[in-house]
């Protein structure tokens, strides 16, 4: 949108965005706006108090811009933008990433002129259904342009290899983590399997050397690194993927079409992330696990038959290509030039 247009990013002081965006190249404006804790009714008045102070804040900030149209993302900062734009009365435009929008998109959704939605089932959620379209969740350019042959040469990794990817989100994720210690004899027991096992920071370390433990020795197939940058390499070199359920995890495989074995994080707002996995299941391009069933035979069978077989994993790929919607940024801007 920044060519060719004057784009300014909203977002919080303390939030990675006000580092990532002017890193960017694009103009950043900081608006505090936190949550609230449902359990401490005091933090509603005073989380409320704080977003109406950032709302006519907003409503200065759009004045002085002279801004034509705001697009908020749902998140606890695009409530007071949101909420100035209505204020001024500049169009406003919505995206949702997961199945179950969250408070601010709810809210903003009764004056928006358009909402993105990345699921079918989340338009019911919305104040005016009919005003929803279904645009897919965007993901990042390299992703898109990321190749398997690329991404492997990039990993080192075998080509004629099986590589599962594990995954637990930029900080990681402790149960996946002790689950696949535990699992690290059986997977190295397929000579084709490489692992490559993004633990998070505070994990890795330990978990690289409890896989050593629990293999007798290092492995060189069974790789365990902090995080992965180049996401879309990875993802694209990988055969099997078990992940969290994350809307721009989801839309990262769907859009490079992958086998996955989707673990919803437990304590997500409104279980969103079992409804993000339940979408990709139903379509036959993922199987769902929940958080509770790992280390069960269950999920060791699942992920070893998807490791040995070729076909269940080509179909299964398949179905994720099919969901993904590559061209979800173009439908979103698209939106806001509606």
């Amino acid at each position: 949108m920044a060519e060719g247009h004057e784009v300014t990013f909203v977002g919080t002081p303390d939030g990675l965005e006000a580092r990532l965006v002017p890193e960017a190249g694009i103009a950043f404006t900081p608006v505090r706006a936190r949550g609230f804790d449902r359990g401490n009714p005091l933090s509603l008045i005073t989380s409320s108090a704080l977003i109406l102070a950032s709302a006519i804040r907003s409503t200065r900030l759009i004045r002085r811009t002279g801004a034509e149209v705001v697009l908020g993302f749902g998140g606890y900062v695009s409530l007071p933008v949101g909420l100035g734009a209505v204020l001024r009365r500049v169009p406003l435009v919505l995206h949702e990433q997961n199945s179950v929008p969250g408070l601010a998109n709810r809210i903003l959704s009764r004056w928006a002129r358009a909402v993105g939605v990345t699921y079918e089932n989340s338009l019911s959620h919305l104040a005016h259904p009919e005003r929803g379209v279904v645009t897919g969740n965007p993901v990042r350019e390299s992703v898109l342009a990321a190749d398997r042959g690329r991404g492997r040469q990039a990993l080192g990794v075998d080509a004629e290899a099986t590589l599962l990817l594990v995954f637990g989100g930029s900080r990681g994720a402790r149960h996946i983590n002790d689950t696949f210690v535990d699992l690290a004899g059986a997977l190295m027991s397929a000579p084709s399997l490489q692992v490559l096992h993004a633990a998070g920071r505070i994990e890795a370390a330990s978990v690289a050397e409890r896989v050593a433990g629990a293999l007798g020795s290092d492995e060189p197939r069974y790789r365990v690194v902090e995080y992965i940058d180049a996401m879309g390499d990875a993802i694209a070199a990988a055969d099997v993927i078990v992940a969290r359920a994350g809307a721009t995890s989801i839309a990262e495989i769907t859009a490079i079409g992958r086998a996955a074995v989707l673990v919803p994080y437990p304590y997500a707002t409104d279980d969103h992330q079992t409804l993000n996995a339940r979408a990709v299941a139903e379509a036959g391009g993922a199987a769902v696990v929940a958080d509770s069933e790992l280390g069960t035979d269950r999920f060791k069978r699942l992920v070893m038959a998807l490791v040995e077989d070729d076909s269940l994993r080509e179909t299964m790929a398949a179905a994720s290509g099919s969901l993904g919607r590559r061209d979800a940024t173009e439908r979103v801007i698209a939106l806001v030039f509606g």
